[in-house]
């Protein structure tokens, strides 16, 4: 029998001096003492496990998949200002769904560097199934998500074709074992390239008696294996609406067995609160309930122009008018203000997605242009304008002179009204329906 590790020491502190060991699910002394807050961006999932539903919400109800409201990234960071002036001890950010984090990339990350940027001193951990977490392990440890937990139900196909009603990998749907396949050995691969990053993977693993009760001990051991710092083995909470929506939640005998036996190999967590995708405060006392208005005060927050951004993006046909579809640009000029002159200059040239690609497309947009603070269109469909302002980044309709648009934005000021006009249709280049030449 493999002896149990320890957990990691409160002392160990990382490059910006964060207590490791002081995030409230890793340390149940820390959670008297440490508060976090889950921003809800991440509304879409990549597959669909038989005891999940995440149509339900309500505000006494704690468990993962459920939320008060979804919010962009910038919505999720002038809310954060709010939680943080409100709750004392506030030491974690997380991101936990309603959906996957990494079904929801672009949200999750961008929301994750806004946090970074603005509370540094703040620890910042997801919560994921792992399928998708691969591709983002560089960025995550780029921007120092010390914590990530990944729920791990079998690491045997054949009793994770009985968990999981469908895996979506791309544009492939899959079932059964090969469903199961996939999902484990992404798992397995992400949580080994995040550990050997250095970041704390504690692994979460629902307990469905007669399935996988007597399975998780062989998980733990393997995930052990793979640098696992610690396991939290959660009783199935049975949920209207789901495949397992008939069966008993196991007993305190049955969970207690599979802590003894798991606790051979990793550190059992004894202290969840099945939290939310909007938790907030401490672990025993959430708040999320006295929350949930605000939160929803904040998804629907107006466009802000965020001034601290250097830049303006103009999509323009020869350099002197703002005169192209949002849709139809292929490149956009970049422009700064020169502090001493006055003078606009072009810093760069961007190219932009290419068309295709729905809603990703304008997702890549935003984020390839995180540094400028508004863009300059002739029109521009009202989801590309949603998803664009979304990540922080007005969008301004305008027909003109560049130069009388850049003078208003750079001043913060509006645009001129006889400058200004309204989304009516796409442009002759428009291959799309007439919503944004997605």
């Amino acid at each position: 029998m493999k002896k149990a590790i320890p957990l990691l020491p409160s002392a160990r502190v990382n490059a910006e001096g964060f207590a490791l060991g002081n995030h409230p699910c890793y340390n149940f002394a820390g959670s008297h003492r440490h508060a976090r807050v889950h921003l809800p961006v991440a509304p879409r999932c990549n597959l669909q496990c038989n005891y999940c539903n995440r149509k339900f919400d309500c505000v006494n109800e704690s468990r993962p998949g459920v939320s008060s409201g979804v919010l962009t990234p910038a919505q999720a960071l002038a809310y954060l200002e709010e939680v943080a002036e409100r709750v004392p001890h506030l030491a974690v950010v997380g991101i936990a769904g309603p959906g996957d984090p990494f079904a929801n990339p672009y949200e999750t990350l961008e929301t994750l560097r806004l946090v970074r940027q603005r509370f540094p001193e703040m620890m910042l951990c997801v919560a994921s199934n792992g399928l998708q977490v691969g591709p983002h392990v560089e960025e995550l440890v780029r921007l120092n998500v010390t914590h990530v937990t990944l729920t791990i139900n079998a690491v045997d196909p054949s009793i994770g074709a009985l968990i999981y009603a469908w895996v979506r990998d791309g544009g492939r749907p899959l079932k059964g074992e090969e469903a199961a396949l996939l999902l484990i050995e992404r798992q397995l691969e992400a949580l080994k390239r995040l550990t050997a990053a250095g970041v704390l993977v504690k692994v979460n693993s629902i307990v469905i008696p007669g399935i996988n009760d007597r399975h998780l001990p062989e998980v733990a051991a393997r995930v052990r294996e793979l640098g696992a710092t610690l396991m939290n083995a959660i009783p199935l909470c049975p949920i209207a609406g789901t495949r397992f929506a008939h069966m008993s939640e196991p007993s305190a005998l049955v969970m207690a067995r599979v802590r003894l036996q798991c606790g051979a190999f990793l550190p059992q967590m004894s202290h969840c609160a099945r939290c939310r995708a909007d938790a907030v405060g401490l672990l025993g006392k959430d708040q999320s309930a006295e929350f949930s208005e605000t939160l929803k005060q904040y998804a629907q927050m107006p466009m802000i122009l965020d001034t601290s951004r250097p830049y303006v993006a103009v999509a323009t046909q020869e350099g002197m008018l703002v005169n192209l579809h949002l849709g139809e640009a292929r490149e956009v000029l970049i422009y700064s203000r020169e502090p001493s002159s006055g003078e606009y200059e072009i810093a760069d040239v961007r190219n932009l997605p290419p068309p295709g690609g729905g809603d990703e497309r304008w997702k890549s947009l935003a984020s390839s242009l995180r540094d400028c603070r508004a863009i300059l269109v002739s029109a521009c469909g009202p989801r590309p304008r949603k998803i664009l302002e979304g990540f922080g980044l007005a969008v301004i309709e305008m027909e003109g002179l560049i130069e009388e648009g850049l003078e208003a934005l750079f001043n913060g000021e509006e645009v001129a009204p006889p400058l200004r006009r309204r989304f009516t249709g796409c442009g002759a280049g428009c291959s799309g329906d007439g919503n944004g030449c997605s």
